[in-house]
C-alpha cells in the first residue's frame, strides 16, 4: 500500500474507534437529556451565584438578608440534579471527591466550585467584632462535656465518649470554628449555633448543676466564672464557652445518661455524633427513638420532620432521595453522609487533645 493510502487508512481506523463508545451509546432517551439539561442548569446557576457573591464581597456592597441561602440552595440543586443524571446515566458516575461525597451524587471536576462556596461561608459567617473567642476552642467543648457527663452520673469512659460526641456537634454546627454568625439564619449563632431562648434555658440548665461541677473540677468551674464575668451585659453566644456551655446545656446534657445505651446500639463512634446530631435537628423525634427500645427501626414519616431533616442535608438530593415519605433511623443514619467528613475531622482532633 502506498503511504499516503496507508495514512489515510490508519486516520480512518482512528476515526471509527474514537467514534465507537458514541455510536454504541446511541441517542439520548427523553429522561436523560432532560437529566442533562437540568444538571447544565443547576451547574450554570450554582456558578453565577458564586461569582455575584464575590464580586458584592470584593466591591464591599451590601449583602441580601440572609445571603447564604441562595448560595446554599444552588449548591444542593447542583447535587440532586447531578444524582438525578446519573440514576438517569450511570456511566456518568466519576471518581471519588476530597470531600467524601458519593460519586453519584457530585462531579469530582467541580470540586474548586465547592471549595470557592466554603471560603464565601466563611467570609459571610466571620465572627462579629465583639466575639470572645478561646485559645483552646476544642479542648473547651471536650471539657465542658466531660463534666457535664460526669455530674450525669456517668463513668469515666462514658464522659470521655460524651466529650468526643459533643466535639463531633461543633464541627457539625460550624466545622469547628467558633464564635460565628449564620448566613442561612438571622436566629442561630455562634460555636454550637443556638438561638436566643436556646441559649438562655441551656444557662438556666447549667446554674442548677454548677455546684456539682466545681465539686467534680474546680478548675473547670473556676474558669467558668472567669468566663461569665467576661461575657456579662453581652450575648453570650458571641462567647465561645459560654455558647458551648448553654448549647450542651439545653439539647444534649440530658441523653448523656444515655450514652452507655446508645453505645452498645451504636458501636461506630461517627453514629453516635450523628445520632447526637439529629437531638440538633429533630429532637422529639429522636428521644421518642431513643425510648422506643428499637432506636434503628423506629420510624418517622412527618412530613414536618422530613422537611427538617431535608433542610439539614439528608434526604435532599435527587428525586428518589426527596420522593421519601418516611424513614427508620438506620435510614437516617446511613443518609448523612455529607456530616461524616466533619465528624472524622472531629475524631482526629480529639485524638490530638486526648492522646491515649
Amino acid at each position: 500500500m502506498e503511504p499516503r493510502r496507508h495514512a489515510a487508512a490508519i486516520v480512518a481506523v482512528l476515526a471509527l474507534l474514537l467514534a465507537a463508545p458514541a455510536m454504541g451509546q446511541g441517542a439520548l432517551t427523553t429522561r436523560q437529556a432532560e437529566a442533562l439539561a437540568a444538571y447544565d442548569r443547576a451547574l450554570g446557576d450554582f456558578k453565577s451565584i458564586l461569582a455575584e457573591r464575590r464580586r458584592q464581597i470584593e466591591a464591599k456592597q451590601p449583602l441580601p438578608n440572609l445571603p447564604g441561602q441562595a448560595l446554599y440552595l444552588a449548591r444542593v440543586a447542583v447535587i440532586s440534579s447531578y444524582k438525578d443524571l446519573t440514576d438517569a446515566m450511570p456511566s456518568r458516575i466519576g471518581r471519588p471527591n476530597k470531600f467524601e461525597i458519593p460519586p453519584a451524587y457530585f462531579d469530582a471536576d467541580i470540586e474548586p466550585l465547592v471549595d470557592e462556596y466554603g471560603k464565601l461561608f466563611d467570609v459571610m459567617e466571620a465572627p462579629p467584632a465583639s466575639a470572645q473567642n478561646s485559645p483552646t476552642p476544642c479542648k473547651d467543648v471536650v471539657d465542658l462535656a466531660v463534666a457535664i457527663a460526669r455530674t450525669k452520673g456517668l463513668a469515666p469512659e462514658h464522659a470521655e465518649t460524651a466529650g468526643r460526641i459533643s466535639l463531633g456537634l461543633f464541627f457539625a454546627e460550624t466545622n469547628g470554628k467558633q464564635n460565628v454568625r449564620n448566613a442561612r439564619s438571622n436566629t442561630y449563632m455562634g460555636s454550637f449555633q443556638t438561638g436566643p431562648s436556646e441559649d438562655r434555658n441551656g444557662s438556666r440548665k447549667w446554674e442548677k448543676i454548677k455546684g456539682d461541677v466545681a465539686a467534680i473540677d474546680p478548675g473547670l468551674s473556676a474558669r467558668d466564672d472567669r468566663e461569665e464575668a467576661r461575657a456579662r451585659g453581652t450575648d453570650q453566644r458571641f462567647n465561645h464557652w459560654t455558647n458551648v456551655r448553654n448549647g450542651l446545656m439545653n439539647a444534649h446534657a440530658d441523653i448523656f445518661r444515655e450514652i452507655p445505651g446508645i453505645v452498645k446500639t451504636l458501636p461506630d463512634p461517627i453514629d453516635q455524633m450523628k445520632l447526637f446530631e439529629l437531638i440538633q435537628i429533630v429532637p422529639t423525634p429522636t428521644r421518642s427513638a431513643l425510648k422506643s427500645g428499637d432506636l434503628l427501626n423506629y420510624r418517622v414519616s412527618s412530613p414536618t420532620i422530613m422537611k427538617h431533616l431535608r433542610n439539614n442535608s439528608i434526604f435532599a438530593f435527587g428525586q428518589a432521595d426527596r420522593a421519601r415519605s418516611s424513614a427508620s433511623y438506620r435510614e437516617i443514619l446511613a443518609a448523612m453522609w455529607l456530616f461524616n467528613r466533619k465528624f472524622e475531622r472531629a475524631m482526629a482532633k480529639y485524638a490530638e487533645i486526648r492522646p491515649r
